[in-house]
């Protein structure tokens, strides 16, 4: 029951531990008003920027409004990125990182990745993931994640989290207690991982207590049921996973920070407000709400959560802590300026993670003339729009422009039974034409070339081996 604090106090607190996204790119007046009544943080997304120029105006918008808030987004590299959203990543990503399996390169990149963020003003990185992909039907997982195998996981999981936090930027593995054994898309249902606690021991937490060793600054939840933990409540809402599990067990002091609450998994039959009540009865400290937050219903969150104060259901000390997490990091991490962004790494050993078939050597020893076709597939919410592949880097043509006499390098992403590239596969080598097709991420069968990401630099790569 609330005691001694005013409406204006429990106000700031429950602002304290909200981290909404908004829409534009410029930064709308309410969120100013936010801060000023104790908004700790906000989240970009790609919709929020524009050109690098633009983003560097919306941060210094932010930093005048609250110069020490935290100031996040996703920029895992590879695959998922906000920065580049519009030209695509510059790094390799995690799957092909952990395929290398050079921890000091996959730190240089999580270095690169954190400078790129402070000269734009971020502090909080919500990355690495560090989900083991051990089902490889994963629809949102897949090459977000360093691996199948728990170690080397775990090993490049706290490369990543040294590379981050080593350059004043604030790591956050992700997604507790592990995304990786799913069929399902939390972005648009509440998936199942029914493996035992003891599976879960020896597989999904490893890399996090590797992080946590390695005092990785904040853990995100996921909207998973782990029926052999909770049979009830989905890991966002479960106290017996955050609570018992992440700190008791695990002995993990950081910040709690829930995945977006706007997903389908969290939020499709409560509503944005009851999730994040539930959230933090959990023990989450700083309540991610999704890309469309508005005035009016970042308002309607934070009075659900006053109201579960008054009522009893939300103690007073426990959103206290929450808050006091959250500024305690922004507090550690705050922003600090440098004027290096944009760095790449060395790519010319990237190939080395590439899966290569039994055609490619003798695709690339055809002379015939080289045309490139793409695709295109629906990507998964946590990747968006982003420019991918081969028509990331080079000009790529229609199966109706076709040359007869060429060959033909194929891009798709996403491989599954079903994918409109197999079809295209079929046809055209049924019309004569010698056919590659790239698989541009995770293991597929009948891919001749499997990538392990959807990057540009990866699809440069690509062209370098192939097309010498």
């Amino acid at each position: 029951m609330i005691q001694d604090s005013s409406a204006e106090t429990l106000r700031r607190l429950a602002a304290g531990t909200l981290m909404p996204g908004f829409t534009g790119t410029t930064l709308p007046e309410w969120v100013v008003e936010e801060f000023g009544r104790g908004l700790a943080a906000v989240c970009i997304y790609g919709d929020n920027i524009s050109t690098h120029a633009q983003l560097r105006d919306l941060t210094a918008q932010i930093r005048a409004a609250a110069p020490e808030a935290i100031v996040a987004l996703d920029e895992e590299g590879g695959d998922v990125t906000r920065i580049h959203y519009r030209d695509g990543s510059n790094q390799p990503g995690n799957a092909i990182l952990g395929r290398l399996n050079d921890l000091e390169l996959t730190r240089a990149s999580a270095r690169a990745i954190a400078r790129e963020l402070r000269s734009l003003g971020f502090n909080l990185n919500l990355a690495p993931d560090a989900d083991i992909n051990s089902c490889a039907e994963n629809p949102v997982i897949g090459v977000r994640s360093f691996g199948t195998d728990p170690d080397v996981v775990a090993a490049h999981t706290a490369a990543y989290t040294v590379g981050l936090q080593g350059e004043g930027v604030a790591a956050c593995a992700k997604h507790f207690p592990g995304h990786g054994d799913t069929n399902a898309d939390s972005h648009l249902t509440l998936p199942v991982v029914s493996a035992e606690q003891s599976l879960l021991a020896q597989r999904e937490l490893v890399p996090f207590v590797k992080a946590i060793a390695t005092d990785v600054a904040a853990i995100m939840t996921s909207h998973i049921l782990v029926p052999d933990v909770d049979a009830q409540n989905p890991a966002t809402f479960s106290r017996s996973i955050l609570h018992e599990l992440l700190r008791g067990d695990l002995g993990f002091r950081g910040v709690i920070i829930s995945d977006a609450l706007d997903m389908a998994g969290a939020s499709a039959h409560t509503g944005i407000p009851t999730a994040a009540v539930r959230a933090l009865q959990a023990g989450a400290d700083l309540l991610c709400l999704g890309t469309g937050t508005t005035a009016e219903s970042f308002d309607a969150i934070a009075r659900a959560i006053i109201e579960a104060v008054s009522s009893g259901a939300l103690s007073e000390s426990r959103l206290r802590e929450a808050t006091q997490r959250t500024a305690q990091l922004a507090s550690r991490y705050r922003p600090r300026e440098v004027s290096a962004r944009g760095e790449t790494l060395p790519s010319g050993q990237w190939s080395r993670a590439f899966d290569l078939g039994c055609r490619v050597e003798e695709w690339i020893s055809d002379p015939a003339p080289v045309q490139l076709v793409q695709v295109d597939s629906t990507s998964n919410p946590a990747v968006g729009h982003v420019p991918w592949g081969l028509a990331s880097v080079a000009p790529t043509v229609g199966l109706e422009s076709i040359v007869t006499g060429s060959k033909i390098l194929l891009a798709a992403r996403g491989l599954h039974a079903k994918h409109p590239a197999r079809a295209t596969v079929e046809t055209l080598r049924a019309a004569g034409h010698r056919v590659l097709l790239v698989n541009f991420g995770w293991p597929a069968d009948g891919a001749d070339v499997t990538t392990f990401g959807a990057s540009p630099a990866v699809a440069r790569c690509v062209l370098n081996l192939l097309t010498p």
